[in-house]
């Protein structure tokens, strides 16, 4: 008989200010150590920060001045698929790929989120959007994508 993959998730409601996105990566941090392997695990932190980052530059803040922050592990066979998920009140235009000149200052953080992720995509609803960042080893070939321990 055979059992599916162990399932995790984690919700956070931080503030919609630069000190959500430090709580966020603290607290991802502290739930996957030792469960993911650190390079994975850096990559998520750093894929997080930056959707946090650009819910509080470019989006409202839901009801309450909060963004809310999710993270769902499942171990699969091949090894840990981890999706994170930023929620706001939304903005006209919705998160882009942009291009930044050389020198720009900003302007390169869906790259970074796009090079780093298996896949990542906005959801909105009626109370606002939704960012989230896929990582699936089995996808991205990566031998640092495996279950530390």
């Amino acid at each position: 008989m055979s059992t599916g993959p162990a399932q995790r998730s984690w919700c956070l409601v931080v503030p919609h200010d630069p000190t959500g996105a430090r709580l966020a990566r603290h607290r991802l941090a502290d739930e996957l150590a030792g469960v993911v392997a650190p390079a994975l695990l850096a990559d998520l932190v750093a894929v997080l920060a930056e959707l946090v980052g650009n819910a509080v530059r470019h989006a409202d803040a839901l009801p309450g001045g909060v963004i809310r922050v999710a993270w769902r592990l499942r171990l699969t066979e091949h090894g840990p698929s981890v999706q994170v998920r930023v929620t706001d009140g939304g903005s006209g235009a919705g998160p882009r790929l942009r291009t930044a000149s050389p020198d720009a200052c900003d302007g390169r953080g869906l790259h970074i989120v796009s090079g780093l992720a298996t896949r990542w995509g906005v959801e909105r609803d009626g109370l606002g959007q939704s960012v989230w960042a896929q990582f699936d080893p089995a996808s991205a070939q990566r031998p640092d994508l495996v279950t530390a321990g």
